[in-house]
């Protein structure tokens, strides 16, 4: 198959991180628990072979299996931690920082990149990406404002760099600055970091690093609501465009945004409610049985994690951001930052 060798790669730098993490923190420190993170050794061993080494394309294939479907899968499993009654309170609950985070990025980051003279569809393709989701963001609204391929690479890179970056600071940033307090930092995280991998990963070394799940609990649910925002946001940057253009492009149909890992999540929390209803989960199954089911579901949604985020350093090129230019990456830095001080800002005022 074309995906096992990138697949095997990522596998085994997972593997390589526990082992490092392990090694680092109990054999040469002496603890009894290592505190360095296996996720974050992961990322970063992914990182420097990306970088240091040319590797073949025939691992490429695997790389982006990993960064995508083994991604989405562990995402789905996620559910089975949360009841549908829990995912729901911690949606509602996110709803007023992901609103005020997503309307900040479009409405300023989408002015400072035309006061810097750069095109329109740049700063909106950076403004989208970092509020709602990324990367699947940018390239579901570049066909809808006909953005050129160099644009998309651009804004792309710009999500990855600031991305990855937040993703191994801000979990000790949140751990400081909310003090402690899981539900906030996981909020932030959740609102703050821009791709679902990233923010998958920053709330797993939260939990490794503070031994604590209910960061990664909250930061999934919240970011999972926030990719939601392309059934608003797409289309009406597709609206705004097309009064000042007649080209022919078109919005995407409005299903073809909703992420099936999301309804994935959701049903996995809807069978971890039914399951815990009753005595007898399903009304055949030993409670013993269903609470090591559910243990095992959870172990399986952590390694898929875990190797999605060594694809994740295998997918980050430093070389590549060469050719972007200061400004695209100077919006790109100010518009993480405003969305991290937004979301900073809410959650201490309404929480």
């Amino acid at each position: 198959m074309a995906v096992l060798p990138g697949l095997i790669l990522a596998l085994v730098l997972a593997f390589a991180g526990q082992f490092l993490s392990e090694f680092i923190g109990k054999d040469l420190m002496g603890l009894p628990k290592s505190p360095v993170s296996a996720i974050m050794m992961a990322i970063i061993l992914g990182i420097i072979i990306r970088n240091t080494f040319t590797l073949p394309a025939t691992f490429q294939a695997g790389i982006r299996f990993g960064l995508v479907r083994v991604l989405r899968l562990g995402i789905v499993l996620l559910g089975i931690r949360l009841s549908l009654a829990e995912a729901g309170a911690i949606g509602l609950q996110a709803l007023p920082v992901i609103i005020g985070a997503v309307a900040a990025a479009l409405l300023v980051v989408t002015y400072l990149a035309r006061k810097l003279g750069l095109s329109g569809k740049l700063g909106t393709l950076i403004a989208v990406g970092t509020s709602i989701c990324g990367a699947t963001a940018i390239v579901a609204t570049a066909p809808t404002i006909a953005a050129r391929d160099d644009e998309v690479a651009y804004s792309v890179a710009c999500i990855t760099l600031f991305g990855v970056i937040a993703m191994l600071l801000y979990p000790f940033a949140a751990h400081w600055i909310f003090s402690g307090d899981t539900f906030q930092s996981g909020l932030f995280l959740g609102t703050s970091v821009h791709e679902t991998a990233q923010v998958a990963g920053a709330g797993l070394v939260y939990q490794q690093y503070y031994g604590d799940p209910r960061a990664l609990d909250v930061a999934t649910v919240t970011k999972l609501v926030r990719n939601l925002g392309m059934l608003v946001v797409i289309p009406l940057m597709s609206i705004l465009y097309h009064r000042s253009s007649t080209d022919g492009t078109q919005a995407p149909k409005w299903w073809t945004m909703v992420p099936l890992f999301v309804i994935g999540f959701a049903c996995m929390s809807l069978l971890r409610t039914v399951g815990d209803m009753g005595d007898t989960p399903f009304g055949v199954l030993e409670p013993g049985t269903w609470k090591a089911m559910v243990s095992y579901t959870k172990e399986a949604a952590e390694i898929c994690l875990a190797v999605a985020m060594a694809a994740v350093g295998l997918g980050t090129s430093i070389k590549g951001l060469k050719n972007i230019g200061l400004k695209p990456l100077g919006v790109g830095l100010f518009s993480a930052v405003l969305v991290g001080v937004v979301s900073i800002s809410l959650i201490e005022v309404l929480y």
